[in-house]
């Protein structure tokens, strides 16, 4: 016998969704799986009122172009719920609202994955050469979001967060360029809440904190702070994006000039750690650890005067460092030559800053040669001994003051 006609509209649009069974969809819209298969049936009732907005929302488009037949009189609703103000008419950046054009599913694996490839580059690659890159998928990302329906959408929505999220460190951490950092991590936002994946949100507002810091208005990072917890309250948080919290708020207080707070908030932060959590913790978060926790707490230690304490703690993060990590590894030797040149000692401060010049080198990283340069004004009491002359001849060498300039 031949198989009876059914809507494949309805199928079509709901497998694009990410929906690939009829029980999916079902459990998404909270009914039981027969209305579904009523609803791919080659006769369709035409679904009412809130269940009616539910699945055009869920599947990006129209009853009718679901495969329904509106009844008599029904033609004025076709499930759609009235328009949402445009972002910027509330200060959002624009991300795209639903259209009717529906990607299949694949796209958002398919996203998802140059996403995850930038991550991983943004440890070797200089960030001049990926930051591009990275704007330009989320620009595809957005002209996606509007393409992709339920499931689907979702996904592509948080690989869209965290790929803002990418280029905001980047312009923050690399290019230093808060303004743009900040406009570009409110992109990041909208498009967490678009996915209504409140862990990412966390990170993102987070991240938000240091802008504030960096220019020690205080309240506004603390304001900004309460905001990531709340978000990250609202999802299944993992020790280590709560230990991390910890750090960026320490972070924030030690700019502010709050070492004593800053110094308690690393210790609630390792005690979070050595805890743990039932929770694994997401796959984005790629930037914290216990030994990043660690070197928090040597830079925190350094700016409260704990130079003892400061040295051990930094010798022990650069013991522990991946070789991968080139960056942070910039940053420890900065640092711990900061530690050296506090304590009156010019020609260990001297070594230190030189091997972190050979690292910058290999790895730029604007955060690494901050550190340098602070270094090299603290030393300028000793600016006629041999070991500062020869950093300076490092410091504005060709090299490296043409890839400074060039950043």
């Amino acid at each position: 016998m031949a198989q009876a006609p059914s809507n494949t509209r309805l199928k079509s649009a709901r497998i694009a969704a990410g929906y690939n069974s009829q029980q999916a969809l079902a459990d998404a819209l909270s009914v039981g799986v027969r209305q579904v298969r009523r609803w791919e049936s080659s006769a369709p009732p035409w679904p009412q009122g809130e269940m009616a907005q539910n699945l055009t929302r869920l599947l990006g488009q129209d009853l009718q172009s679901l495969g329904f037949t509106p009844p008599p009189g029904a033609q004025a609703d076709n499930g759609r719920r009235p328009g949402l103000a445009p972002a910027a008419a509330v200060g959002l950046a624009a991300v795209p609202t639903q259209a009717v054009i529906i990607q299949p599913a694949s796209v958002a694996a398919d996203f998802a994955a140059v996403t995850r490839a930038h991550r991983r580059l943004y440890w070797s690659v200089a960030p001049a050469t990926l930051h591009p890159a990275a704007i330009a998928h989320a620009t595809l990302g957005c002209a996606l979001l509007p393409e992709t329906a339920g499931q689907t959408r979702r996904a592509v929505a948080t690989a869209l967060a965290e790929t803002w999220l990418l280029a905001g460190r980047i312009e923050f951490f690399d290019l230093r360029n808060a303004d743009r950092a900040q406009q570009t991590l409110l992109r990041a936002l909208q498009a967490a809440g678009e996915a209504d994946d409140p862990l990412i949100g966390a990170a993102i507002l987070a991240h938000t904190a240091f802008i504030p810091a960096w220019a020690g208005e205080r309240d506004a990072a603390v304001e900004r702070m309460v905001a990531a917890r709340t978000y990250a309250r609202r999802g299944p948080a993992s020790a280590q994006l709560l230990a991390w919290l910890d750090a960026v708020e320490a972070e924030c207080e030690t700019r502010c000039g709050h070492t004593r707070t800053a110094l308690h908030l690393i210790g609630h932060a390792e005690n979070v750690l050595e805890a743990g959590s039932e929770y694994s913790s997401p796959e984005w978060l790629d930037w914290f650890s216990p030994v990043r926790l660690a070197a928090f707490k040597g830079n925190t230690q350094l700016l409260a005067g704990h130079l003892p304490q400061a040295r051990a703690t930094l010798l022990g993060v650069l013991d522990e460092l991946e070789k991968t990590e080139e960056k942070q590894t910039t940053v420890v030797l900065g640092d711990l030559a900061a530690v050296e040149a506090a304590a009156a000692d010019p020609e260990a401060a001297c070594r230190y800053a030189r091997r972190a010049l050979d690292q910058l080198e290999r790895t730029w990283y604007a955060m690494g040669m901050d550190r340098v340069r602070d270094v090299r004004r603290s030393l300028t009491p000793h600016q006629h001994e041999a070991c500062v002359r020869d950093l300076d001849d490092r410091l504005y060498g060709w090299a490296t003051t043409v890839s400074a300039l060039a950043r």
